[in-house]
């Protein structure tokens, strides 16, 4: 059948000579990998810079049941980056933010508010004029309650450990290796009090930023099981510093 549907591109690879597959965040699917043939042909009838990693697109796809990769029919961009591309910084950021969701989404099936939420990410990330350093802190937070693992965010004022293996605030320092300090809890529960468009008022050192970082990706390894290999927090390290 032929479903007509937005999307986000996540991940994108060559397939032979001419065409690609494409990972696409589907509004109507959930999350959904098509095959696109000649699309890197000379005079395809589709561009390749359509499906480009975080791509806000409208597609139709023809759906067979039962199977795992399927065919798009139909693709024009549906909303078009100003920023982003020109960017190397928010360029560095939306990678990391696709890397996550590509590989950590799991279900194909519709999730309107999680769609949304991607799209709205991807749309303050390219309008914000501000430094987006901290954004992928507060992505990993926001998105971690969509997985099923949101950390609690109102601790009792004496509660100032977070455990990352257990999600919570603790009075007492946690008796395993898996938590952060009272400096780090502090930051944390500051990250998670903000909206994701107020993330850069929060005042973070780079060392800082960077610990936060891999230790929210400890968190994710915790509570996901397989978790695989990320790759763009270095480029991230080595871009925003």
């Amino acid at each position: 059948m032929l479903v007509k549907t937005q999307g986000i591109v996540l991940k994108s690879i060559k397939y032979g000579e001419t065409s690609l597959i494409v990972d696409i965040f589907t509004e109507a699917l959930g999350l959904r990998k098509y095959i696109v043939s000649g699309v890197r042909k000379k005079n395809a009838r589709i561009g390749a810079s359509l499906l480009q990693v975080m791509s806000h697109v409208e597609i139709v796809a023809y759906e067979r049941e039962g199977k795992d990769l399927n065919r798009l029919t139909e693709i024009r961009s549906s909303v078009v980056y100003q920023s982003i591309p020109l960017d190397i910084h928010k360029g560095a950021v939306g990678l990391f933010m696709a890397e996550i969701a590509q590989k950590t989404l799991r279900e194909a099936e519709a999730n309107q508010p999680l769609f949304q939420f991607l799209s709205s990410s991807f749309a303050h990330l390219d309008r914000h004029t501000g430094n987006v350093a901290n954004l992928p802190l507060s992505f990993l937070l926001e998105f971690s309650g969509f997985l099923g693992f949101l950390p609690e965010s109102d601790p009792d004022e004496k509660e100032l450990f977070f455990d990352l293996k257990n999600g919570v605030f603790c009075i007492h320092q946690p008796m395993h290796a898996y938590f952060l300090d009272i400096t780090y809890s502090k930051i944390l529960y500051l990250l998670l009090n903000a909206q994701f468009e107020a993330s850069h008022t929060i005042p973070l050192k780079v060392e800082q930023r960077r610990y936060l970082l891999a230790k929210l990706l400890d968190f994710y390894r915790l509570h996901i099981e397989n978790f695989p290999t990320i790759n763009s927090h270095l480029i991230l390290q080595e871009i925003l510093g």
